[in-house]
């Protein structure tokens, strides 16, 4: 069927659900398409064809490119497989240097292959001992992760697997090891997996950093990275392979058809806000839902798949045999219980949340359904290949509105699902933190010389254009804190002996290795039974907020909370109704910047009438009530809409850039606003638009000219127009912990979230006074531009404003799209009513004006 054309399904269809399928999209940059493969020989012969003739004896034959991916190795290449997912990337990468080892017969690490996720590395150790049995050698294939016991970690110190599978922060454990030099020695390729969700964090650049080291272990050693969902393909190939070699990329001209279906509501509301569909559409799901059909149905939030599997519980209970939660705060038992029963059947629905994305292969699963906006294209890309995944096989994707305007959401990410859009990942630039706990790491594995240090480094494309200052800088904070701190012996963590930088200290050492990493978030605790057996864990924040007899839903149980000790919170069974469900931290997704483009020319097609996509007609009534009582905004202009209300003056601003982009928009022109004329606004954004509010009437129209959003001094304005100080000190705890200054202690003695934050705040208050050019407040404060504001985004989107025609309306009260921005407002206000309760009262007083008006 071709691309864009409209399919009708009896089993998957009905009246209510738009569908139109589409194709992932296929990648043909610097690809060399690869002779037919070899035929088999009657004979068993060299390992490579052993290993074709598994393949066949499954009635595989393998692709083009993963025959180029065999040569390509086998000459010594090294680059980036990008494929569809379910298209065979795993063996593409893995069946070169399997036949290579089994060919050579040599023992120690051959093969390290690295995965962002531990949940994962059981199924990927199963996919790569699968081909072991044609060959007949003597290989060993294991798992290196948080989850390892500790009997074969402590085996693994001694000698490692000719096959390894790891993840990022296990393997800057083990090249801690004072032997790591020998354990590596005979390395052969390295595999990074869902190398996407590596690259553009700090994770990604620990693991180039770990690649650089493993190079002058084992230089020879060739890397390959694997992805589905990457634009900028060449960036990202030289990220794995280095500066010092030229990346090969590998694609193919696979294509995996998406059939992308809306469930639509019976009625829409023409004022939305957020979340009011939300369990609405709770009935439609179920009865949608076939236990026949194995199915994942993914949320944005852990908080969100509780209260939808609860729900699902609720309202199906004839469901329950074959329903499971899955998300990453569930206990690990629990979390491959689910993985399992997907596989053998015995669970068919699964509420779950990016747990599921990456690479778990559930080749019985059937459809996916995405409950809420995506808020990337990437994302609906990774999470629509989850099912039939397998090469060729239709993908199936559900979206499931939770509030009017994401049917507009849901139909621009499927206009750009079939224009193949898709968000580059862009690595980060030398974050100083990430090489300050690299050095410690490799002064521990075996120590290392300033000059070959400083080189290897370099040899990682984040820090390529590292200058000798910097180096030096980040080597005098591991040694000795820097020079605010050189009196405190606690900082002294690396010392020079003969020209060799090692950690002489063995209390140093064990708290190094023991908070390895750079993931950051609120401190965990620990959910326990009181009469024994492990939940999962939440996070600190969210406990200490909890008194005893609080009921609440956590992995699908009702739990009533009544002690927490030791960082472990207890509960026990509850059978009174649950009143609250733990929130996680970065629970609010903003709008991808493909997505958000993709957006804007939906709603530019809706404004001149074109509304032939299901979703759109279905959100007619917001659009229709937009257009009547203002203007659909279009591409090339921006709309603002001003109004007064008993609340006061209110301007509404809408360049639909997401919340993150809004955030640091609404203060920098809150700022330049004051400048024209005193006053003081009252703000409020979401992913579709910025508003503000003031006591005293401003003359908006007056002010929103193209100079208004000015580049020049834009770094300036922000740091004036916000907090920054404050800000860069709570981003500074994260710095500091990555960089080994902070460290929450050791297991038993683990330290409070409050108590990682005072003694960063300490840190950051020595420095600003003593040091103020201290290189990690510098990055901190950087940080805080880039993600809590999108600085290059932001950028852009000043530009974009500067050059759109201005569209100024004047209204009688919020419109439906400003009606949401009200909602945000009042819902950070203390009240005695629900928030539900003040939204109608609103409501119902803004009909009866109309009807008065009218």
């Amino acid at each position: 069927m071709p691309a864009g054309a409209w399919t009708r399904s009896p089993r998957t269809r009905t009246p209510w659900t738009a569908s139109r399928t589409c194709c992932m999209p296929s990648t043909k940059r610097r690809s060399v398409r690869a002779p037919p493969p070899k035929p088999l020989p009657e004979k068993a012969g060299p390992p490579l064809d052993q290993l074709r003739a598994w393949f066949q004896e499954r009635g595989w034959t393998p692709y083009p490119f993963q025959e180029q991916a065999w040569a390509a190795y086998a000459r010594g290449e090294s680059g980036l497989i990008h494929v569809p997912t379910g298209a065979g990337k795993t063996y593409a990468a893995y069946i070169g240097p399997l036949a290579d080892v089994a060919e050579r017969g040599q023992k120690g690490l051959q093969i390290l292959y690295v995965t962002p996720l531990r949940a994962v590395s059981r199924d990927v150790e199963l996919a790569l001992r699968a081909p072991l049995m044609a060959l007949g050698a003597d290989i060993d294939v294991e798992s290196r992760t948080g989850d390892t016991s500790s009997s074969v970690r402590q085996r693994q110190r001694q000698r490692l697997p000719e096959v390894l599978i790891t993840t990022p922060e296990s393997l800057s454990v083990l090249l801690s090891n004072e032997r790591a030099a020998e354990l590596f020695s005979s390395l052969r390729a390295v595999i990074a997996d869902e190398w996407h969700e590596l690259l553009s964090s700090k994770r990604g650049t620990q693991m180039e950093l770990a690649l650089a080291r493993l190079r002058r272990f084992a230089p020879g050693v060739r890397t390959w990275a694997l992805s589905a969902t990457l634009a900028n393909l060449e960036q990202a190939a030289r990220a794995v392979v280095g500066t010092q070699t030229v990346p090969t990329l590998l694609s193919a001209d696979l294509e995996r058809p998406i059939e992308v279906s809306t469930l639509l509501p019976d009625q829409v509301d023409g004022f939305p806000w957020a979340g009011h569909l939300g369990f609405s559409m709770l009935e439609k799901v179920a009865a949608w839902l076939d236990p026949a059909r194995s199915t994942l149905l993914f949320t944005n939030t852990r908080s969100q798949a509780e209260r939808w599997f609860e729900g699902l519980r609720f309202a199906r209970p004839e469901f329950e045999p074959v329903l499971a939660l899955h998300h990453g705060s569930i206990d690990r038992e629990e979390r491959e219980r689910v993985e399992g029963g997907l596989k053998d059947g015995s669970v068919r629905l699964v509420v779950c949340t990016s747990s599921l994305d990456l690479g778990v292969d559930f080749g019985p699963v059937e459809r996916v359904v995405q409950v809420g906006s995506p808020k990337g294209i990437a994302r609906s890309l990774q999470r629509a290949g989850r099912s039939g995944h397998r090469p060729g096989e239709t993908c199936r994707l559900l979206f499931v509105p939770t509030h009017a305007l994401e049917l507009v959401e849901m139909a621009a990410a499927r206009q750009a699902l079939e224009q193949g859009e898709v968000e580059a990942r862009v690595p980060l630039s030398k974050p100083l933190d990430v090489l300050a706990q690299h050095l410690v790491t490799c002064a521990l594995g075996g120590g290392f010389t300033r000059e070959a240090m400083r080189a290897e480094v370099r040899e990682a494309t984040s820090y390529a254009h590292l200058t000798d200052e910097e180096f030096e800088w980040t080597l005098a904070l591991v040694r000795e804190g820097g020079p605010t701190l050189k009196a405190y012996p606690e900082f002294r963590r690396v010392v020079e002996h003969e020209g060799r930088f090692v950690v002489a200290d063995a209390r140093i050492a064990r708290l190094h290795r023991l908070n390895i990493g750079t993931i950051a978030s609120d401190a965990t605790v620990q959910l326990s039974y009181w009469s024994g057996g492990r939940l999962g864990s939440v996070e600190e924040s969210y406990i200490s907020r909890l008194r005893p007899g609080d009921v609440f839903l956590f992995a699908g149980k009702r739990l009533e909370f009544s002690r927490f000790k030791d960082m472990t919170a207890y509960v026990k069974p509850a059978k009174a109704k649950a009143t609250q469900t733990p929130r996680w931290g970065g629970s609010r997704l903003p709008l991808s910047g493909s997505l958000a483009a993709a957006v804007r020319r939906t709603l530019n097609a809706a404004r001149y009438g074109d509304v032939t996509a299901e979703e759109l007609a279905a959100a007619w009534p917001v659009l229709e009530a937009q257009a009547r009582l203002s203007r659909i905004p279009g591409e090339g202009t921006c709309l603002a809409e001003t109004c007064q209300t008993r609340d006061g003056h209110h301007l509404f601003l809408y360049p639909f850039e997401g919340r993150l982009v809004h955030e640091g928009l609404a203060a920098l022109l809150a700022l330049r606003f004051t400048r024209m004329r005193k006053a003081t606004f009252s703000l409020s954004v979401n992913d579709y638009g910025i508003e503000f509010l003031t006591p005293e009437d401003f003359p908006f129209e007056e002010a929103l000219r193209p100079a208004l959003f000015t580049r020049e001094r834009l770094v300036e304005d922000i740091l004036e127009s916000v907090n920054l100080s404050e800000l860069a000190r709570r981003q500074f705890r994260d710095v500091a912990r990555v960089a080994g200054l902070v460290l929450p202690g050791l297991p038993g003695a683990r330290k409070s979230t409050r108590q990682v934050q005072a003694s960063a705040s300490l840190l950051y208050d020595v420095f600003a006074k003593y040091d103020p050019d201290n290189l990690l407040l510098v990055q901190a404060r950087r940080e805080v531009l880039e993600q809590q504001f999108e600085q290059n985004r932001l950028t852009a989107t000043l530009e974009r404003l500067e050059r759109s025609t201005l569209e100024f309306v004047p209204v009688r009260r919020p419109t439906p799209l400003g009606f949401p921005l009200v909602v945000e407002r009042i819902s950070a206000s203390l009240s005695s009513e629900s928030l539900l309760e003040r939204v109608t009262r609103l409501k119902e007083r803004w009909q009866r004006d109309d009807a008065r008006s009218a």
